[in-house]
């Protein structure tokens, strides 16, 4: 790989997932405002800050392939974000209880030596099952997952809140698509394998 390769993130979940790659990579924080532009919708949301993330990473890092990544939780059109709090993570998870969520990750490969942005984006519906207000606390004691959209750790205890999960890549759930992102990476010559 003649190009570095950079996680546009300050996420470790992020972080790991690339890891499980072996590829050597660096961390640089986006710094990018991730606030919602009228209008947008949940989709056009992640998708343009997975590309945002990338491109704030390119301008002092030209000669590099930059990752950047956006997820959006969304039911019935309202967007659950990071709870930051556990009463939020309460009022999400009570929210939550018995719905299905579509957890939709935005993801951006740059090549900023050219200018290539490849984005795309990859849906996972999940559904919690009936919570106990118990069950909601049992759960953020033992893991308080206020940095988690939905406000549940599904590579966690988090997966004994679920019933289901449907989607094409299980790690889109953490918050980065590595079946994408393989794909995305051999488009730019990079052997994984």
């Amino acid at each position: 790989m003649s190009l570095n390769l950079i996680l546009a993130s300050t996420s470790p979940f992020r972080r790991e997932l690339l890891g499980r790659l072996g590829l050597p990579f660096t961390v640089a924080n986006p710094q990018t405002d991730e606030s919602a532009l009228p209008g947008e919708t949940p989709e056009q949301i992640a998708l343009r800050l997975s590309e945002a993330k990338a491109r704030a990473v390119a301008a002092s890092h030209p000669d590099a392939l930059i990752i950047g990544s956006d997820q959006v939780a969304t039911v019935d059109g309202k967007i659950y974000g990071k709870p930051g709090t556990h009463a939020r993570a309460v009022e999400q998870l009570r929210a939550l209880s018995g719905k299905t969520v579509n957890f939709y990750t935005g993801l951006c490969l740059l090549n900023a030596q050219t200018g290539e942005a490849q984005v795309r984006g990859v849906p996972m519906l999940v559904t919690f099952r009936d919570l106990s207000d118990q069950e909601i606390e049992n759960y953020l004691q033992r893991e308080p997952a206020y940095n988690c959209a939905g406000s549940a750790k599904s590579e966690g205890l988090g997966i004994a809140l679920l019933s289901s999960m449907r989607g094409d890549d299980p790690n889109a759930l953490v918050g980065l698509p590595l079946i994408a992102l393989c794909d995305m990476l051999r488009h730019q010559g990079v052997a994984v394998l």
